[in-house]
């Protein structure tokens, strides 16, 4: 439980970015590290954890949890991927009218941008790669991805489609 608990409070705690940023560390911990699971389950609760509503990287740490440990191991799980921002800004914003204006601070978040991004790309990939994407059905999150960001489609709707095509696919034209 404690290996639980200190695992996901040092992946919230060494994590800028918010919870897709978090991806890389939640895979090499659980799976590669820890071994609690593996990186097919894994896309599995991230999965789910996408399509349910609050914070990805707190569901995904409940998720993990309850696998583990049921409900202590999801409340310890989500405790610890929650603590380190807590008391992060708690800090930040105990001393931020000290640096707001100090240029070397906006230089410092500027620069931690595109390491953001970074991080968002990487899981991404090694996550097509697991979900078996390829040449013949990129075209699914390609075309879910321009409805979204051109025609403002929601993703609920996408995500219905896509569920809607895949039982359509297995009934009919896979069997």
């Amino acid at each position: 439980m404690l290996s639980l608990f200190r695992t996901f409070f040092h992946i919230g705690l060494f994590t800028i970015g918010g919870g897709y940023a978090m991806i890389p560390l939640i895979e090499a911990k659980v799976v590669d590290e820890k071994q609690w699971m593996s990186r097919e389950e894994l896309l599995d609760l991230m999965a789910v954890a996408q399509s349910c509503p609050g914070v990805f990287a707190v569901n995904i740490a409940i998720f993990i949890g309850y696998k583990l440990k049921k409900t202590s191991g999801a409340f310890l799980a989500a405790l610890g991927c929650i603590l380190p921002s807590f008391l992060i800004i708690l800090a930040i914003a105990l001393f931020f009218h000290q640096f707001q204006d100090n240029i070397w601070v906006a230089r410092a978040f500027r620069g931690i941008r595109p390491c953001v991004v970074a991080l968002i790309a990487a899981p991404t990939f090694r996550m097509a790669q697991t979900a078996e994407i390829n040449r013949y059905n990129i075209w699914i999150p390609v075309l879910s991805a321009f409805l979204i960001w051109m025609f403002g489609v929601s993703p609920i709707w996408v995500i219905a489609a896509a569920g809607l095509g895949g039982f359509l696919y297995g009934k009919y034209v896979k069997s």
